[in-house]
């Protein structure tokens, strides 16, 4: 397993290179998460010192924050009549480009906006890379207070091992940028994410799943050779 040091190092240089792929007079979907956050930071340097004209349109409270404060300009959906490209992370990522996304909470608003894009350009360690998704991950629900407990009922009833995400630093539960709450469903292997995501959907009070089926169009993985380099792997 690399160390710390050298995932954040992958981290990083998917995120740059990915950062060098947004064009002038682009409006850019911008992610939220560890890996997102140097892509964030790299575009910022773009804006300052190649005085690159972009539009950001931030997934999360958490990216509007960091956008702000790298200097890339800031809008909503309601500024903008298209997204050119977006980009974020991902917790899982299977042969097929499926994902699983919401480790930060943001899924439903990283959805509307990645769904929008006419790129969406997806980066991530090696780490991420899996054959079926739900190996490791969690799908990560997004539901209405009211409804968490027949939303947990209604997963179990499906197979799942529902809980909900409660808060680190604070007491309580998650609550996302909109107000609600997280429930994470664990699945042993997800044989067909497309019906998944849609049964989910279909369940009352989950509000967006963190299934992203046939989305990304394009992978950026990094990778440490036997030399112990990084380099970038695209996949499409």
């Amino acid at each position: 397993m690399p160390s710390e040091d050298l995932t954040r190092d992958m981290k990083r240089t998917v995120g740059i290179e990915a950062a060098r792929m947004v064009g002038q007079g682009d409006v850019v979907g911008l992610g939220t998460g560890s890996t997102a956050e140097f892509m964030i930071e790299e575009l910022g340097r773009r804006v300052r010192e190649e005085q690159l004209d972009i539009v950001g349109i931030p997934t999360s409270f958490d990216a509007s924050v960091l956008a702000r404060g790298n200097g890339i300009p800031a809008g909503t959906l309601d500024d903008v009549d298209r997204v050119d490209i977006a980009v974020d992370g991902a917790d899982e990522v299977d042969p097929a480009m499926n994902l699983i996304k919401g480790r930060g909470a943001a899924h439903l608003r990283e959805k509307i906006v990645d769904s929008m894009a006419e790129r969406f350009i997806v980066i991530v360690d090696e780490s991420k890379l899996v054959q079926w998704l739900g190996t490791k991950s969690p799908v990560p629900l997004e539901v209405l207070p009211m409804a968490v407990r027949p939303v947990m009922r209604a997963v179990e009833a499906m197979g799942g091992e529902p809980v909900l995400r409660m808060a680190v630093h604070k007491d309580g539960p998650v609550i996302t940028d909109q107000g609600n709450m997280v429930v994470d469903a664990r699945f042993d292997g997800i044989d067909d994410p497309g019906e998944m995501e849609r049964t989910l959907n279909n369940i009352p009070g989950i509000l967006e799943n963190g299934l992203f089926v046939g989305l990304a169009t394009e992978v950026l993985v990094g990778r440490i050779t036997g030399e112990g380099r990084i380099e970038v792997e695209r996949r499409t």
